[in-house]
């Protein structure tokens, strides 16, 4: 019974993190154009994980391009700027992306 109790905690712990960012991305409204794993308007998270891992100033350079847009990088579509979204949560958001496999 401890066992399963553990089990069920540590299976908590992992997922509240990772459910928690996303809650915020779908509050921010980020889910409209990107998705976990597929491409909608915007590349899926995945896709972004995968292009910036291993980069040491990544959630600083997508923090910044959650905030303030972008265009270029993946196709004709600019991203719009995000005025709703501070730094803070721009930081929280992007260091969620990144843990995307």
């Amino acid at each position: 019974m401890k066992r399963a109790l553990f089990a069920l905690a540590a299976l908590a712990a992992v997922a509240a993190p990772a459910m928690a960012d996303q809650a915020l991305a779908t509050a921010k409204n980020c889910m409209a154009c990107h998705a976990v794993d597929k491409k909608l308007v915007g590349p899926s998270y995945k896709d972004v994980a995968a292009k910036y891992a291993g980069q040491k100033d990544a959630v600083d350079k997508l923090a910044l391009k959650i905030m303030k847009g972008g265009s270029g990088v993946w196709g004709p579509v600019p991203m719009p700027a995000n005025a709703q979204v501070n730094e803070a949560e721009a930081k929280k958001l992007a260091a969620w992306v990144l843990t995307l496999k």
